[in-house]
């Protein structure tokens, strides 16, 4: 509902029709999930077994996006290096998003493009894995992340939307592409937060067993 035709309703009404439509955002969401999950299951689970595999041979995980995805990168590696629903050990988990110096010198000096290749080169050894998060598929430094992963021998576990973008190019066989089908930012930002936490629950199951 227009913002101009809120302010010609009462407050009741006001309250009322944003009810509406928060209850709208919550249905969609909860209608996306539902239909994402027939299409999504195997390549989280995939993903989760990927994923256990790479810390159970002591490599690690390395994840990047940007705006909200560099958020959920964090909250990812967070996950692992704390912990998620259960007292476990630390697991091997950075994201690339942290350090302002490394990123505004390598945008500064070379382009913003190579914010994640960079820190990968550095930091990723084979055996490790990236986990490449964006909800269009076609943020540039992520391409050039996926790039680089190639280069280095680590596999990738790619979270998209709208179709993959450009980021579905970049995803091999034995890689994962858990691509949301919906075109709404929101919308694929809800079901990758959802998809992080299946890998993180997926994970701890893999390497601690199930939960007592």
């Amino acid at each position: 509902m227009k913002v101009c035709k809120l302010r010609r309703m009462g407050h009741a009404e006001q309250g009322a029709a944003l009810e509406l439509q928060v209850a709208s955002h919550f249905a969609d969401s909860a209608r996306l999930k539902l239909e994402a999950v027939k299409l999504l299951a195997a390549p989280i689970a995939r993903g989760i077994q990927l994923m256990a595999a790479t810390l159970r041979a002591g490599g690690k995980i390395l994840a990047c996006g940007n705006g909200g995805s560099a958020a959920d990168a964090q909250h990812f590696a967070a996950e692992l290096v704390n912990r998620f629903e259960r007292e476990r050990a630390p697991l091997a988990g950075l994201a690339l998003t942290t350090d302002t110096s490394a990123l505004t010198s390598i945008a500064n000096d070379y382009s913003y493009e190579q914010v994640f290749a960079k820190q990968l080169h550095a930091l990723g050894r084979k055996g490790d894995l990236l986990l490449a998060i964006s909800t269009s598929g076609n943020s540039a430094n992520v391409v050039a992340a996926m790039r680089a992963a190639r280069e280095l021998g680590l596999r990738i576990v790619a979270l998209t939307g709208n179709g993959g973008g450009s980021m579905a190019a970049e995803i091999s066989a034995e890689d994962v592409h858990v691509c949301v089908p919906h075109v709404r930012t929101m919308r694929i930002q809800e079901v990758h937060l959802l998809a992080l936490h299946c890998l993180c629950d997926g994970i701890d199951t893999q390497l601690f067993g199930e939960k007592k």
